[in-house]
């Protein structure tokens, strides 16, 4: 009879703190980001100059950095930009999904937000897996500027429509369109439609359902390890080692052509990702399949003491600029943001703190406009928190060791700065803990859990 009467008072309070969570994270996309036409713009790698309509090439690529001169310069108008970024994936709070096991919440507004970011991070990395954004395959989403504009309302209204339409059609489990060869004329076409499960197919991935491999319900199943439950607070190194555990125990198929790498105490040991780079990729033959596994490389960071130092302010505007650079996830102290570029002195990035209704992707053909988001918005360095956690695609050990290379640049302390961020490091990590070992086989420096960061 308790048991009931508890459950019953748990449900009760789950209603109230959904409904004041509505009310809470409903406007969040109304205010305007406003963005200088004078100064170039940063979006994971790429550099836009909204600027360009009205001056030569020659003179925007002298207005952006060198190192991004150097790999891939984009000059875009603003309507390019748009396009760019609202063709990331935009993981928000959720409601009215699935009840998470072992709990009684349906949604994850409120304290979800860096479980968000990470998946954003990583659906990043996914992208550049299966879709691409580089130099030979550079995809951007068809419908990407087809969304409403910042009326939110009209948007998760035309969202819901397309829902409820499509329900009479529906059947479970998404599957792809049947195959055939693509007949003269229309490869382009096919290649299209192959994107277009692609795109799905991550989306899916992090669904709001205990079956989905990336889902929140399968995150907050694997933070058990770490002591974290649904509705606690969770900090950029611990989701970066979910993150991993996530892709690790992925039984889909696709994924099994990529793995995880989390730095240990802000040091990336090369040889143990070339290990990884170097392991056969598992699973049936298919046109995405490549014969090495490709890695998303993960370094928790803390960019200061109880604010982040100014002087890492241009090291973080210079990880952006990289080509291989998935994103950053941070934010403010207790608000998770996915940090994915920056103009001038502000930070760009993608907010997780807008509550939306479940999704459910086993339907066909099910509605995407929710998970793309057609508004960047801005934030001041000086607001960062130091706690965050960095994010490398890298696609072999080629792409590696270039990563090493431009990394190794922008990791260059500045003549106040004694300390980099992080560093790179020859051969395994395990040979650094042996030879840091007593002689009773105790490590010398004291263990650090895994929400714990060294201090720069």
């Amino acid at each position: 009879m308790e048991n009931n009467e508890r459950d019953d008072v748990e449900k009760l309070k789950s209603m109230f703190l959904s409904a004041w969570h509505n009310v809470q994270y409903s406007w969040i996309l109304k205010t305007k980001t406003y963005f200088s036409r004078n100064s170039p713009v940063f979006l994971l790698g790429k550099c836009y100059h909204f600027k360009a309509e009205e001056a030569s090439v020659e003179s925007v690529a002298g207005s952006c950095s060198d190192e991004a001169s150097e790999r891939e310069l984009v000059i875009g108008s603003v309507v390019e930009f748009r396009r760019d970024f609202a063709s990331r994936i935009w993981l928000t709070y959720r409601e009215q999904f699935p009840q998470i096991q072992g709990s009684s919440f349906t949604s994850d507004c409120g304290w979800g937000c860096t479980l968000r970011t990470g998946q954003m991070l990583l659906a990043q990395g996914l992208v550049l897996h299966l879709l691409g954004r580089g130099r030979l395959l550079y995809w951007t989403w068809s419908d990407a500027l087809k969304m409403d504009g910042l009326d939110t309302e009209s948007w998760t209204a035309s969202a819901a429509r397309k829902l409820v339409s499509s329900l009479e059609s529906s059947f479970q489990g998404l599957k792809p369109p049947e195959s055939h060869a693509p007949a003269p004329g229309r490869a382009e076409e096919a290649s299209t439609d192959l994107n277009c499960v692609h795109h799905r197919k991550i989306v899916s991935w992090f669904a709001d359902c205990p079956a989905a491999q990336i889902g929140v319900h399968r995150l907050i199943e694997l933070g058990h390890a770490s002591g974290k439950s649904a509705g606690d607070w969770y900090g950029p190194a611990v989701v970066a080692h979910i993150l991993r555990k996530a892709v690790k125990e992925a039984t889909d198929p696709a994924l099994q052509g990529i793995t995880v790498y989390v730095a240990q105490d802000c040091t990336v040991y090369s040889a143990d990702v070339i290990d990884s780079l170097q392991k056969p990729a598992q699973g049936p033959e298919t046109e995405t399949r490549v014969d090495r596994k490709a890695v998303i490389i993960l370094i928790p960071v803390r960019l200061g003491g109880e604010k982040t130092n100014p002087e890492y302010f241009d090291f973080v505007k210079g990880i952006l600029s990289l080509e291989y650079c998935i994103g950053i996830i941070g934010g403010k102290p207790k608000q998770a943001y996915y940090f994915v570029g920056f103009q001038d002195d502000s930070l760009i990035y993608m907010d997780p703190h807008y509550c939306q209704s479940f999704v459910d992707v086993s339907m066909n053909g099910f509605p995407l406009e929710s998970f793309h988001c057609p508004s960047p918005k801005k934030m001041s360095f000086t607001k960062l928190d130091p706690s965050c956690t960095i994010g490398f695609y890298s696609r072999s050990v080629q792409d590696f060791e270039k990563i090493s290379e431009e990394i190794s640049k922008v990791l260059k302390p500045s003549s106040k700065e004694k300390y980099p961020a992080f560093t790179f490091v020859k051969g395994h990590g395990r040979d650094y803990e042996q030879s840091e070992s007593t002689s009773e086989g105790e490590p010398r420096h004291p263990q650090y859990s895994s929400g714990d960061f060294v201090l720069l």
